[in-house]
């Protein structure tokens, strides 16, 4: 018989004993074994296209400190790429995806994604799951459609998404066109890696606090909601988590309006707000400053004392409110882990 899953246990609004626990880029550059698959495979496009790679990325975190749940080793910009935009890594410098989106040329996307291009994903999907042990959750996510569109049209990573807000302000109508184009891409990707073997998924709204509170309900909350209903159409109760990063007084709308089973928090969120305002309505999951992870010590042990006694009597799972650093120590993950898990 399986053993259960304290995750998935958690996103059914069940609380544990002890929260279960995993961090976002927990699979990453702060693991030596990684940085040594990392140099094997060349590039990151092939780490992560490589499915023998991906997968052997995706397990090395389980394997060190036995977290609760593993998320498949990928990144949000594959969907563009599926979808007909180039893309490449520039070491030191990040993605660049071209040509940049625009209202001119958003006829040369596709309709729908290359399942040719998308198939690794899945194969390092079902080889993850045959590496893990029952009681893990096996975790797939898809970045959120304002997130990844804000790439699309810059082209590159920005520090203030200014070209897509642009966009977004001056044709509001072609950037639709664009975020009805990674709704549905989002459906069928993340209705594939249930397909193909995972739990749960998480859809990353990383830039979702540079919006104002209308362009959040339209960029942000709309989309994600309509991928969630479109997903559990294909996956009856797919169990989603949703993280809508620096959302900060948004994150009630976003509470109210998305069917998500959990929400994320960033670690910018109030734990007594968190506590009494969304916790009453949804499972959390969050929220250590990845700095206070990465200055251990004291600071460390206060985070999360802190964290567990706001948020661990009611359905929880802990991880961090962004992702892990690279130049985390491992001894810090360690500590962390022990705290947690008492």
């Amino acid at each position: 018989m399986d053993r259960p899953k304290a995750l998935l246990d958690v996103l059914h609004g069940r609380r544990q004993a002890h929260p279960p626990v995993w961090m976002m880029r927990q699979a990453g550059r702060y693991l030596p074994e990684y940085r040594e698959l990392r140099a094997r495979a060349g590039s990151f496009l092939k780490l992560c296209f490589t499915p023998e790679f991906a997968a052997e990325v995706t397990l090395q975190p389980i394997r060190r400190f036995g977290f609760d749940a593993a998320i498949i080793f990928s990144d949000i910009l594959v969907v563009p790429y599926a979808l007909g935009q180039d893309l490449t890594f520039v070491e030191g410098e990040g993605p660049r995806l071209s040509p940049p989106m625009s209202a001119a040329n958003l006829d040369r996307l596709s309709g729908e994604i290359d399942r040719e291009r998308i198939a690794p994903i899945y194969e390092t999907i079902r080889r993850s799951r045959a590496g893990l042990a029952d009681e893990v959750t096996l975790l797939g996510f898809c970045g959120a459609p304002w997130t990844v569109a804000t790439y699309m049209v810059a082209g590159e990573g920005t520090s203030d998404q200014a070209p897509a807000r642009l966009m977004a302000y001056r044709e509001p109508d072609a950037f639709q066109r664009l975020i009805d184009v990674l709704v549905d891409a989002s459906i069928e990707y993340l209705a594939g890696q249930f397909a193909a073997g995972v739990d749960a998924v998480q859809i990353f709204d990383t830039w979702a606090g540079n919006l104002a509170p209308e362009e959040f309900l339209r960029w942000c909350v709309a989309p994600t909601q309509r991928i969630v209903a479109g997903l559990r159409a294909r996956v009856p109760g797919a169990p989603v988590i949703g993280f809508p990063r620096g959302a900060g007084t948004n994150l009630a709308r976003y509470v109210h309006d998305v069917p998500g089973n959990a929400v994320g928090l960033d670690w910018t969120v109030d734990l007594a707000y968190a506590r009494d305002a969304i916790q009453p309505h949804r499972p959390v999951q969050g929220n250590l400053d990845p700095l206070a992870l990465l200055a251990g010590g004291d600071a460390l042990d206060r985070g999360v004392d802190a964290i567990l006694g706001a948020l661990a009597n009611a359905p929880f799972i802990f991880n961090l409110g962004h992702g892990i650093l690279p130049g985390t120590p491992i001894a810090h993950v360690e500590r962390m882990l022990a705290r947690v898990r008492g």
